[in-house]
């Protein structure tokens, strides 16, 4: 069975290529959103993992986040971040925030798929 991936970055160059890089190399099944609330629309369709972009216009990948754990419906769906942030204090907040972990922006899109997963295995 494919893994079902919601990809949401305001950036369209980060979407094709990371829709690219998870289709492609990795096999996935790839959803796009470019805003928050894009997200929060295609998140009831039920992916098994959503990448969220942390600096997006209107609402950002934290409120996001806060919003799909306010969601019984959505509350148990992994989120990993990716941004430029990755410093540890950055990191750690964002894991106490309820997301599974960070990839660091720009990503390897020949690693992309195998960082998804192994993030997803904990």
């Amino acid at each position: 069975m494919s893994l079902r991936v919601l990809l949401v970055d305001d950036d369209p160059d980060i979407r094709f290529i990371g829709e690219m890089a998870l289709a492609r190399v990795g096999g996935f099944t790839v959803s796009l959103a470019e805003s928050g609330n894009a997200c929060l629309t295609l998140a009831k369709e039920g992916p098994d993992v959503i990448l969220l972009d942390v600096m997006m216009p209107g609402m950002d990948g934290t409120e996001t986040l806060a919003r799909l754990r306010d969601d019984a419906e959505l509350a148990s769906i992994p989120v990993i971040f990716m941004t430029a942030k990755v410093q540890h204090a950055e990191v750690e907040r964002y894991r106490e925030l309820g997301a599974v972990g960070v990839i660091a922006k720009p990503f390897d899109p020949m690693n992309l798929a195998t960082r998804v997963a192994g993030l997803l295995e904990g």
